[in-house]
This record gives structure tokens, C-alpha cells and sequence, in this order.
């Protein structure tokens, strides 16, 4: 797979404008956790502090993962677990790197689970104007080196400006720092059909 840091499957907004950011609200390094169920609390106890999501959001991202599964079998196995629009309050992304594979359903309703070593939970207020964010994400978690690269982020810091620099395509040097203004993220078109398939069910 590739490892250019560039933006990946990036697209422009409407009108040629560049696309909506989602900023890094959530980054945690090695999270040592048992299972899924203990990634998701531990995350959306986070957005709850940081006010990004209803109190209603935990339970909510708990029972769609359950009822629609997004663990990935991307190369380093990845999951996307979100919850739907109206339980969040600020657009933007939690990721976090795992300290050991944690096993999650696979996405499509296989039965199957993924060990997965990477968590991204994109937070939506509107999918259609992050779209080219979330083809961006979805691209990084398809491209193995620049996986492996997140996954060798030793705290929270460095895993924020590796994040920031793989989505915005910008290269840091020693001593320097990716630009906060570049850091457009999110999930694929899988997260925007899933959702589109659960008001149809």
C-alpha cells in the first residue's frame, strides 16, 4: 500500500471550495482496553467532557454498533463506530490507537468480527457537507503504511500532529507542526450509506 502522505481520495467541496474540516476532538494513544463495548465508553465518556456530544450519545453509539457492526477488514484492520446526527453537538473526529487488537463486527452484516488495532468516530451534524472529509478518512484507514504510521505514535501529542499531517498531506519536519487548519477528517461513504440503510430498515 501506499505510504505518500498526501490527502487520500480527497474531493472539493461545492463549487471547487475546499472541503469542511472535522477537527481532532478526541486522541488517545494505546488505549488498553478488553473489548469494543470498552472502547466506545471509553471514548464517548471523553466527547462528554469535552462537550461534543448529548448525553444520550454513549448509549446511542453502543446500540447501532450492535444492531450495524464497522469493524473493517481494511490491511491493519480498523472499526468506524459513530452514532447518528442528532446526538452530536460539534462536528469533528475521535481516534484513538489500541494498546491490543480489540475484536468488532464486521460492517455489512456478515456475522464476522475484525481485530481491530485502529478506532476513528467520526462525529456528524451533516454527512453531505463532510463527504469529502469522510473519503479522506476512509482512504488513510485503507492505506497500510500510513496505519502502521499512526500506530507507532507513542502519546497522545504525537499521534494528533501524525493524524493532522497524513489527512492534510503535509509533511513535518523535526521541530515543526502540522497545520491545525488542515486537518480534514472523517469516514467513508460506508458510514453515510449505513446510515441511510438503517432509516430504510
Amino acid at each position: 500500500m501506499s505510504s505518500d502522505p498526501r490527502p487520500h481520495d480527497a474531493a472539493p467541496g461545492a463549487d471547487g471550495e475546499p472541503p469542511v474540516p472535522l477537527g481532532l476532538t478526541v486522541v488517545v494513544a494505546q488505549l488498553d482496553v478488553s473489548d469494543a463495548e470498552d472502547v466506545l465508553r471509553s471514548l464517548a465518556g471523553r466527547l462528554l467532557d469535552a462537550g461534543a456530544v448529548t448525553v444520550d450519545f454513549p448509549e446511542a453509539l453502543r446500540a447501532r454498533e450492535q444492531r450495524y457492526p464497522t469493524g473493517l477488514p481494511t490491511p491493519i484492520p480498523t472499526a468506524i463506530p459513530h452514532a447518528d446526527p442528532e446526538h452530536v453537538l460539534v462536528p469533528g473526529l475521535a481516534i484513538a490507537t489500541l494498546a491490543r487488537p480489540v475484536a468488532f463486527g464486521e460492517m455489512g452484516g456478515t456475522g464476522g468480527t475484525v481485530d481491530a488495532r485502529l478506532v476513528a468516530m467520526p462525529l456528524l451534524t451533516d454527512a453531505r457537507a463532510h463527504l469529502a472529509a469522510l473519503q479522506s478518512l476512509m482512504g488513510l484507514l485503507r492505506d497500510e503504511a500510513a496505519v502502521q504510521d499512526l500506530l507507532g505514535a507513542a502519546d497522545e501529542d504525537e499521534l494528533r500532529e501524525r493524524t493532522m499531517t497524513r489527512l492534510s498531506g503535509g509533511a513535518v519536519g523535526p521541530g515543526e507542526s502540522a497545520d491545525g487548519n488542515a486537518a480534514d477528517v472523517g469516514a467513508a461513504d460506508d458510514t453515510t450509506t449505513d446510515d441511510s440503510k438503517e432509516r430504510e430498515a
